[in-house]
């Protein structure tokens, strides 16, 4: 982090926070404390502050995780943006986890509290990344007149009915097509333990199956149903196009990582939140829905190299037992969780192409309710050709800021990759940006405010 010339770090509890002693005015500013739901804060204000004030919302933590607060998406981000004259502010949230109902609220509150410190900004804007873009987007959509514009950035812009559906398919298909006679549970959770010990199972049935090419061809068709791209880590060697089992290794760790973490421990908690499970497939023809996929091509190659009939296993999880909604939790999640489309001023979403936690098709799903809640001329979306999940860099991080002020400041999207790409290189002249054209497929089952025929499971 950057060490101002002349710190002044102020610790507070509650929403009070000791004033900035007189001397310290020409210096910048380090504040840290409390609110009064005990979510922590961390403001930096630089002594020749712009006058635009960014308000971070940052990603999802586990809710065993520590609470600390975060006002930028990296270290090497909040310095530039420092020198530059922003004042950079963000909060813990109360909770971690699916903590939508104490983020919105929280990161308000520290955006009160800035103001009361440092005066009215000239310009507001909420940017965040992965969970922070769709804290940032709900803060967008309900909070309007707080916000002068918005950055997503990787969001989870689908809103939390679809991803918890989306996320329920690939682990329907693996435990009807690798597991069918064993007894996990899926959804429902009573518990992290009860929650913990499914997922262990279905991962012990999965490492075995990736051992047979039948095994594979599986696991490969859930991957599909995600769309979890072929290519989605730095660390991976990109695959050719039609390397199909290298493409396929690649979905498996991310499949194991799906299976760990968000498929189960981090439903339960959602679930607990909910008051019980928020998610369906009845009526899912999963024919259909692999049919969609960009992926498609790779599941039929591999079950044609493992001697299997796709047509067969497609059969098998169409008359598969479903799995239904508790409608109390649908509810509970559609009022908090679901996103509307209607924006009243512009944001910019950015998201790679190579994501495998938050699939690129998320954009697809955003695009879908804001156009038809007629918002779509105050949204633009930029793709970066890149693995992982977040993984922008410093230059693209800023030069989707700078993007986003420009079109605040003129009325006009100047959002092309060559335009975004420029942007990138000024602010980061060492490293090469990677802004492309790209056009992400459909989001495999939206879910939005905007279309009342999304209501019902």
């Amino acid at each position: 982090m950057r060490t101002p010339t002349a710190l002044a770090v102020l610790t507070a509890t509650l929403c009070t926070a000791v004033a900035v002693p007189a001397q310290a005015a020409p210096t910048d500013t380090h504040l840290e404390g409390r609110l009064a739901s005990g979510a922590q804060y961390l403001m930096d204000v630089p002594a020749a502050w712009n006058g635009t004030v960014l308000l971070y919302s940052h990603g999802y933590r586990p809710a065993t995780a520590p609470v600390s607060a975060q006002n930028a998406p990296s270290p090497a981000t909040l310095t530039e943006l420092l020198d530059e004259g922003y004042a950079l502010i963000g909060s813990s949230y109360a909770t971690n986890g699916w903590a939508i109902t104490d983020a919105v609220p929280d990161q308000l509150a520290t955006l009160d509290l800035f103001t009361e410190k440092f005066g009215k900004a000239r310009e507001t804007i909420a940017w965040g990344t992965s969970y922070g873009g769709f804290v940032t987007t709900a803060l967008a959509e309900r909070h309007a007149d707080r916000f002068d514009g918005s950055l997503s950035m990787c969001g989870l812009v689908q809103g939390g009915v679809a991803n918890w559906n989306s996320t329920l398919d690939p682990v329907f298909a693996l435990k009807t097509l690798l597991a069918p006679d064993a007894d996990i549970q899926l959804a429902g959770f009573a518990d992290q333990s009860a929650a913990v010990g499914a997922a262990n199972a279905l991962s012990a049935k999965v490492t075995e199956a990736q051992r047979t090419p039948e095994g594979r061809a599986r696991i490969a068709l859930a991957a599909a149903l995600h769309n979890i791209p072929g290519y989605n880590d730095p660390s991976q060697t990109e695959p050719a196009p039609t390397d199909w089992n290298a493409q396929q290794s690649n979905q498996y760790a991310a499949v194991s990582g799906l299976l760990s973490l968000p498929a189960f421990s981090w439903r339960q908690e959602a679930e607990s939140r909910a008051g019980g499970n928020m998610s369906w497939n009845t009526g899912v023809d999963y024919t259909a829905m692999l049919a969609r996929s960009p992926l498609f091509k790779e599941v039929k190659e591999l079950y044609k190299e493992a001697g299997l009939a796709l047509r067969a296993d497609l059969g098998t999880l169409n008359r598969a037992p479903r799995i239904s909604a508790d409608a109390k939790a649908v509810r509970w999640m559609r009022r908090t969780s679901a996103l509307s489309g209607r924006l009243s001023d512009p944001q910019l979403n950015i998201h790679t192409t190579g994501d495998a936690l938050i699939p690129v098709q998320a954009e697809s799903a955003y695009r879908r309710a804001a156009t038809a809640a007629h918002s779509g001329r105050l949204l633009s979306q930029a793709y970066v050709d890149s693995p992982g999940h977040c993984t922008f860099t410093t230059g693209e991080t800023i030069g989707a800021l700078r993007t986003l002020e420009r079109r605040l400041d003129t009325g006009r999207w100047d959002a092309s990759p060559e335009a975004l790409n420029s942007r990138a290189a000024q602010a980061d002249p060492t490293t090469e940006p990677r802004y492309v054209s790209y056009r992400p497929a459909v989001y495999p089952r939206p879910y939005d405010l905007a279309h009342p025929g999304d209501v019902r499971p």
